[in-house]
């Protein structure tokens, strides 16, 4: 057929175009090959250790009364030891020896003297009289934190340790003092009943308290389908998918605007004295917008998936998407063609109105470190068409319903219909 024939061959003249394939593939690939190398290739490494964080502790809680948890239902129950010692025990874990390096010492001057000679990342001074104030249902309990205030990372994760266990045990005196409050009895005897009713439905009953009292995790533990993919693809995704909307317009603009060079050159005049029905004519140069579009599109997502690793979602997320920018590409090409008296225009309309359309439309990538800038960017973007393509290519990406994906993709359908109407009206109307 004559429209196909037409198509391919104007299809292929922009493939063959140098500038036109630097512009289709080498800067959305290059732009997104530039951040990835700038991030260290961090998306190929296998993960990151932390370096152990030393922590020294001094202990002051001395002749302490001791915990006497457990029940008649596990002989023997737990060893006897003060509040003070179970929070040395948790520092010291098995679970924690990977993270932190405990040194114990025996005054509060060595402990800080430790942190300000940077021997230590932190230290922990547990003041005399903890554990009783822990057991007096009026009184408060505090533990001094001392860190080297030029690190981050190491008093962090020891301030976090630290912040669960002890929320562990207020959880615990919360219980007791519901409890006494509506007991009639106020015996203190209630305390150790409470306490242990509080451990046993809590499953603590173990021969560590320390392992009841503190959750940890490693990745390795969670379920590799809860394992978020490398950070990096999270920057690096959304680029290179800003990148290929950005340029697909570019393309279907660019592809479109050979109507308007054989209008120039002579050839589209002449072409429209042959038997071949002008309707034919320009429906195969609309057509070849179309496919060359699509062979952008699935170049850029396959090279994206093979060379970067990028996920872009479930298929059939994907080519509702695709197919959206497609389209919504194409006529916007068609659109702003038909708007120009000559390909003079054209390099005003590609520097001015492709780029800020297209800027707009990328808003909610560029926000993507501040939430709030984000939400607006995303209100902001959708009033161009590459908005709605963003925000579809976001869609499958994030694992969203298919249906949102495809309400969105009728959206980019509604923009193309729009604009190939009037595209297509205004050049019929140019060449009656």
């Amino acid at each position: 057929m004559k429209i196909i024939d037409i198509a391919i061959k104007d299809m292929l003249r922009s493939l063959r175009s140098a500038m036109g394939v630097v512009f289709m593939f080498a800067i959305p690939l290059g732009v997104t090959g530039l951040f990835y190398v700038m991030f260290g290739n961090i998306a190929n490494s296998e993960g990151f250790e932390l370096p152990r964080t030393t922590l020294v502790v001094a202990n002051l809680d001395q002749g302490a009364p001791r915990l006497q948890a457990g029940s008649g239902k596990t002989p023997g129950g737990f060893n006897a030891r003060t509040l003070s010692e179970l929070v040395v025990d948790v520092l010291r874990s098995e679970d924690l020896a990977g993270l932190l390096e405990v040194r114990l010492v025996d005054s509060a001057a060595q402990a800080r003297a430790a942190v300000d000679s940077q021997l230590a990342q932190a230290a922990i001074i547990i003041p005399q009289g903890f554990s009783s104030q822990f057991a007096d249902l009026n009184g408060t309990s505090q533990i001094e934190f001392y860190q080297d205030p030029t690190l981050t990372i190491g008093p962090g994760i020891v301030k976090s340790v630290l912040n669960q266990f002890m929320d562990s045990l207020s959880a615990v005196k919360i219980a007791v003092d519901i409890a006494l409050d509506a007991a009639e009895d106020q015996n203190p005897a209630l305390v150790g009943l409470v306490v242990q009713e509080y451990l046993d439905t809590s499953n603590t009953q173990t021969d560590d308290l320390s392992e009841a009292l503190l959750d940890v995790r490693s990745p390795q533990q969670e379920p590799a389908a809860e394992v978020e993919q490398n950070p990096i693809l999270n920057i690096i995704g959304p680029i290179m998918g800003g990148m290929m909307i950005f340029y697909a317009f570019y393309t279907g603009t660019a592809t479109a605007e050979s109507i308007l060079r054989e209008e120039e050159e002579r050839t589209l005049p002449r072409l429209f004295t042959t038997p071949t029905p002008q309707a034919a004519i320009l429906g195969g140069k609309f057509l070849a917008v179309f496919l060359t579009v699509v062979v952008q599109m699935a170049v850029l997502i396959v090279a994206g998936r093979l060379i970067f690793g990028i996920r872009w979602g479930a298929l059939e997320a994907v080519v509702l998407m695709a197919l959206g920018v497609v389209l919504a590409a194409s006529g916007f090409g068609v659109f702003v063609n038909s708007f120009l008296k000559d390909t003079k225009q054209g390099g005003v309309v590609f520097g001015g109105i492709l780029t800020v359309t297209g800027m707009l439309g990328m808003i909610s990538i560029f926000a993507m470190s501040s939430p709030a800038a984000a939400r607006l960017g995303d209100t902001v973007s959708l009033l161009v068409p590459q908005g709605w393509a963003v925000r579809g290519l976001m869609m499958a990406m994030n694992g969203e319903p298919l249906s949102n994906v495809l309400v969105n993709s009728l959206v980019l359908l509604a923009w193309s219909a729009v604009f190939f109407i009037i595209g297509v009206w205004r050049f019929k109307h140019r060449y009656a």
